[in-house]
């Protein structure tokens, strides 16, 4: 198969990308697509011969759920039944977050396949911001599954260019739509009623860009990300595998430099969080094959997250036996972030 990749930089560009992605959906393909947050596959979420497609072309396991991407916020009545006890906060926080980097997991419509939500009863929603995502799933008129467009467990892809290294020859288009803005998957939540408490309890089953801050006023902010799920059973929302996002190299990451062991032959690279030599990492090795650093000299935390993913890819090419990855402070997106990097550092089986 040829894979074609197509800019959508101008106006003119944009149409002409737009409409060939969608009469590819409409026919039941695949289209690899930007987001806000990482570049996503997408397929008819309706129709599960195409959404068996993107399970093929990323080689991942039928256990793990799909996103739904809906084209406006009054198309969730189309997939999702929301309950009344929570529809109130429901409505709240999908007109302050939607579009964005924000999914919402509620009970799925009849008409959802259970290929896109892998046999679970929940269905994991939300409406994305980017422009180029925004015009070809309006035009389609309808929900796209679509999770990121990288090999299954691999890192995600925030660029085109990164999407063609990965799925070139697997899918028919790809459409160009430059860097990720966020560089990090959308967070996921799930919302339950008042039970002892004032307020409606939300639960982050995967954190992203919209933080515990962001999120407070509308309930209980609690931590669910932190589960394993073991091969074959479901996971509770996209993303929540122990061992995923993880380079071809084996990762290491490190809570302080002192737990640091060199096995001397090895060539290493460092994924640095500020670069700076007061933390204790950039001098742990006499020479690395090589250095990212996510916040150089600044420890902005946002700019962490839109850089990881390419700072992983990068030192992933390198070829070399073991990248060292130093922590990050856990407050705001640096909680996603570590999230990531924990699970990149999971041993595969």
């Amino acid at each position: 198969m040829t894979t074609r990749l197509l800019p959508t930089d101008e106006p003119e560009t944009l149409d002409a990308a737009a409409q060939e992605a969608v009469a590819l959906l409409k026919q039941g393909e695949v289209v690899a697509l930007p987001t806000e947050t990482v570049y996503g596959l997408a397929a008819d979420a309706l129709k599960a011969e195409a959404v068996a497609k993107i399970f093929e072309a990323k080689e991942r396991p039928t256990f793990d759920p799909l996103i739904v991407h809906l084209p406006h916020r009054k198309d969730l009545k189309d997939v999702a039944e929301v309950p009344a006890d929570i529809a109130d906060v429901v409505d709240k926080i999908a007109h302050k977050f939607w579009p964005g980097p924000l999914t919402i997991i509620l009970p799925k419509k009849a008409c959802v396949p259970d290929l896109v939500t892998a046999g679970l009863p929940t269905v994991a929603v939300r409406v994305s911001k980017d422009p180029v995502f925004m015009r070809v799933s309006r035009t389609f008129d309808g929900p796209l599954a679509a999770p990121s467009a990288n090999r299954f467990g691999s890192i995600s892809p925030t660029s085109a260019g990164a999407v063609m290294a990965e799925l070139e020859g697997r899918i028919p288009l790809v459409l160009d739509g430059g860097a990720s803005n966020h560089g990090i998957e959308s967070t996921i939540i799930k919302i339950d009623p008042p039970a002892g408490t004032p307020k409606p309890v939300i639960t982050i089953l995967r954190p992203g860009p919209i933080t515990p801050d962001d999120l407070k006023e509308f309930g209980v902010v609690k931590h669910g990300f932190k589960a394993k799920h073991k091969d074959g059973e479901a996971a509770e929302a996209p993303g929540m595998l122990a061992s995923h996002y993880a380079p071809r190299t084996p990762l290491r990451l490190l809570s302080s430099p002192e737990d640091f062991t060199q096995d001397f032959g090895k060539r290493y690279a460092l994924l640095s969080y500020r670069g700076e030599p007061d933390d204790g990492y950039i001098d742990l090795v006499e020479e690395w094959a090589g250095i990212h650093i996510l916040t150089p000299g600044k420890g902005k935390l946002v700019e962490a997250g839109v850089r990881l993913f390419y700072a992983l890819r990068e030192l992933d090419k390198l070829g070399v036996d073991e990248i060292i990855a130093e922590p990050v402070p856990e407050q705001g997106i640096g909680m996603a972030v570590m999230d990531r990097l924990r699970r990149a550092s999971v041993k595969r089986s």
